[in-house]
């Protein structure tokens, strides 16, 4: 059952302050169990803390992971990597990185997939910096 939308922009909010992004997914979860949102928000910020490595350095890891496995909802990272200070030119590296490793892994995508994913990685990163609007994926649509 839907919660009050206050305790879900509540939610919302806790996790933005915790992960540097809310995730549509959790947008949608925090309309009927916050709490969870909330205490993922809180496992999140443990494992992706500044540590050995800064949290910057963890975010473009996972944005490049993205690049190579072809993932749409891994490229999200850019943005808390942005928020934890990850320049244009980190970024682009980063996804260098990521488009390059798509060439080695098994049955993975290959080069030239990889590619047009470090494209939207940039085109998104652009997008945000500057205020406009951005999507890494597209919603899902259903039919009934």
């Amino acid at each position: 059952m839907p919660v009050d939308p206050a305790r879900t922009a509540q939610a919302n909010e806790y996790m933005k302050q915790k992960m540097l992004f809310t995730p549509r997914m959790f947008q949608a979860i925090n309309t009927i169990a916050p709490e969870a949102g909330e205490r993922f928000a809180d496992f999140y910020g443990a494992v992706w803390a500044d540590g050995a490595l800064p949290r910057k350095i963890k975010e473009l890891m996972f944005t490049a992971i993205g690049v190579a496995y072809r993932s749409p909802a891994c490229l999200i990272h850019v943005i808390p990597a942005i928020e934890a200070g990850a320049t244009d030119e980190e970024i682009f590296e980063a996804v260098t990185i990521g488009t390059l490793a798509a060439g080695f892994v098994p049955n993975g995508p290959g080069i030239p997939y990889a590619f047009q994913y470090a494209a939207k990685v940039l085109e998104v990163a652009g997008k945000y910096r500057k205020g406009e609007p951005w999507e890494y994926i597209q919603p899902a649509e259903f039919r009934v």
